[in-house]
C-alpha cells in the first residue's frame, strides 16, 4: 500500500491523538477509534487537511468483541487494507491500593486494559497476516516495576506478557510486534498537570520510530522515561 493504514484505539486524546498526528505526518492513512467520535471527527478532518492523508473516525467500545470485529471490517472496507494496529486504549483507577479503590472499577480497568488489546489483536490478526503488518500495544513502566497495591500495574504486567506471547505466536509470519512502555506522561489521564513528565508527542515519536523501521527490523520493547530533573 502506497499510503499504509494504521488503526489506533483510544485515539481521541493523549498518546493516541499525538500518535495519529505523527503517523499522518509520516504518510500513514489513519483510522481513529474511541468510544465517542465527537473529538475524532475533528481530528480526522484536520489530519486530511494538514497532511493530505486519508483519515476516518470510528466508534468502538474495546471491551466488546462484536464492536472490535466490526471496527476492523469497517476500516478494511473504507481504506482497502490494514498495515498496522496500535492497541492504545486504556484507563486508570481513581483510588489507591487494594484497600482504597473500588472493585467495580477494577473490572472496568481489567476489561479495558487487558481484554481490550487482546480483542483488537484478535480482530485484526487475519488482515495483518495478509499485509505482514505490525502490532503495537501500549503497556506501561508500571507493568515492569513493583508499585504498592497497583491494580493498574498488574493489568500492564498482563499486557507485557500478552505482547511477548503474541510475538511467539506470529513468529515466521512476517508480522512485527512492539510493546510501548511509557513512564509518567502528562495526559488527560490525570486531573492536574504533571511535573517532570513526558508529553504525548514524546511517545508518539517512539511509535512512529518503531513503525518506520525497515521490514527486517523489529523493535521489541520501548521503555520511555522522562530524564530525571537536574539537581541544583
Amino acid at each position: 500500500m502506497a499510503n499504509p493504514t494504521l488503526l489506533i484505539t483510544g485515539a481521541s486524546t493523549g498518546i493516541g491523538e499525538a500518535s495519529a498526528r505523527h503517523a499522518a505526518q509520516a504518510g500513514y492513512n489513519v483510522a481513529l477509534a474511541a468510544r465517542s467520535t465527537r473529538r475524532l471527527e475533528t481530528l480526522a478532518e484536520s489530519l486530511e487537511q494538514e497532511y493530505g492523508v486519508r483519515s476516518m473516525a470510528f466508534t468502538c467500545n474495546v471491551q466488546s468483541w462484536e464492536a472490535q470485529a466490526q471496527l476492523v471490517a469497517s476500516v478494511v472496507e473504507h481504506f482497502g487494507g490494514l498495515a498496522a494496529v496500535f492497541a492504545n486504549a486504556g484507563r486508570g483507577l481513581e483510588g489507591r491500593g487494594y484497600s482504597g479503590s473500588d472493585p467495580e472499577e477494577w473490572r472496568e480497568v481489567l476489561l479495558t486494559n487487558v481484554l481490550g488489546p487482546a480483542l483488537t489483536v484478535r480482530a485484526a490478526m487475519a488482515e495483518l497476516k495478509k499485509s505482514r503488518g505490525h502490532v503495537l500495544i501500549t503497556g506501561s513502566v508500571a507493568g515492569r516495576r513493583i508499585m504498592p497495591g497497583s491494580f493498574y500495574g498488574a493489568t500492564k504486567s498482563a499486557v507485557q506478557a500478552m505482547t511477548y506471547n503474541l510475538r511467539e505466536e506470529v513468529k515466521g509470519s512476517g508480522m512485527r510486534v512492539t510493546l510501548i512502555e511509557p513512564g509518567l506522561v502528562d495526559t488527560p489521564f490525570f486531573d492536574e498537570p504533571q511535573e517532570d513528565a513526558l508529553t504525548p508527542d514524546d511517545i508518539a515519536r517512539s511509535v512512529v520510530f518503531a513503525l518506520t523501521q525497515p521490514k527486517h527490523v523489529e523493535v521489541h520493547d520501548m521503555c520511555i522515561l522522562p530524564t530525571p530533573p537536574i539537581e541544583e
